[in-house]
């Protein structure tokens, strides 16, 4: 077949720019983190609701993204997403050219559902809570609402993908390998003990979809030493030695401890301290290696 000029000049435009799209992607993926400037900005951004700006005063949500390292472009799961705030928090900040996924587990019809009036995790029990309904919304509807709204608003924010799976098994086949850089469980690993999960598979399940040096982020009310989960749907607490024990069971490594929500003065003996006080909470950062 005889190769003429014209074909050596396609063949080498389309080497330069796929070798460019390589670079960009990787480029993407290797984005430094946001500034502390810049995760002010998301934050103060006018289209936040009401209810979050209030949980911003408990859960320090500007100390909580610079504590991650959150960066643009990458892949988040956040477990047990619930209503979605940090979901949200997660696609504002990676941008539309990442993904997240804010993953519930599935409602058992013959269970009733939670009432949302315990103050569980009511860090700060001396400001009034938020109105709520008596129960929550399922995750799948309230993330789709959130991703509704952040498109109404014109916010640059990464698309939010409800994932319905059971904990054990949290993602689907596609992404179960190494396909995300980022799992956060925002106050609620303790639940897992009252509700019967399966620790161990999951955080083996998380190890496997992380990529190398990928991260896991769990932040949680601190218990008492000795009392392991025992606490989980009494207190509300669970020990942190005991949480970091299961976790590098699956093969992760302590990469951070974040103190900003740490309160010495809280006995831990109680769900909501009294006299009011801010709930000792740790936040830890796991790295896959």
């Amino acid at each position: 077949m005889k190769i003429t000029r014209k074909d050596v000049l396609v063949a080498i435009i389309t080497n330069v720019v796929l070798l460019l799209g390589i670079h960009m992607t990787g480029a993407g993926q290797d984005s430094p983190p946001l500034s502390s400037a810049q995760i002010i900005e998301i934050l103060s951004s006018p289209d936040r609701t009401t209810a979050d700006r209030t949980n911003d005063l408990r859960r320090k949500p500007e100390q909580m993204l610079g504590f991650i390292g959150i960066r643009p472009g990458i892949v988040a799961l956040d477990l047990s997403a619930a209503g979605g705030y940090t979901t949200e928090l997660l696609a504002r900040s990676i941008g539309p050219t990442g993904k997240v996924y804010g993953q519930s587990r599935p409602r058992d019809p013959n269970q009733v559902p939670p009432s949302a009036s315990v103050p569980e995790g009511n860090t700060r029990p001396n400001l009034a809570p938020v109105a709520t309904p008596a129960a929550p919304r399922p995750s799948p509807l309230a993330l789709a609402d959130r991703e509704a709204r952040l498109h109404e608003a014109g916010i640059s924010a990464a698309p939010i993908v409800a994932l319905s799976r059971p904990f054990e098994d949290p993602v689907p086949s596609d992404l179960a390998s190494e396909q995300i850089d980022l799992v956060t469980l925002m106050f609620n690993y303790h639940d897992l003990g009252h509700l019967g999960v399966d620790r161990a598979a999951m955080n083996r399940a998380v190890f496997r979809a992380l990529k190398p040096g990928g991260l896991y982020v769990i932040a949680d009310h601190a218990g008492r030493p000795g009392t392991g989960i025992s606490e989980s749907g009494t207190l509300h607490r669970i020990e942190e030695a005991f949480l970091r024990q299961e976790v590098e069971a699956a093969g992760f490594k302590l990469a951070e401890e974040g103190k900003f929500l740490r309160n010495p003065n809280d006995p831990r003996d109680k769900n909501t301290p009294d006299p009011p006080q801010p709930k000792d909470e740790f936040v830890l950062k796991f790295v896959r290696p």
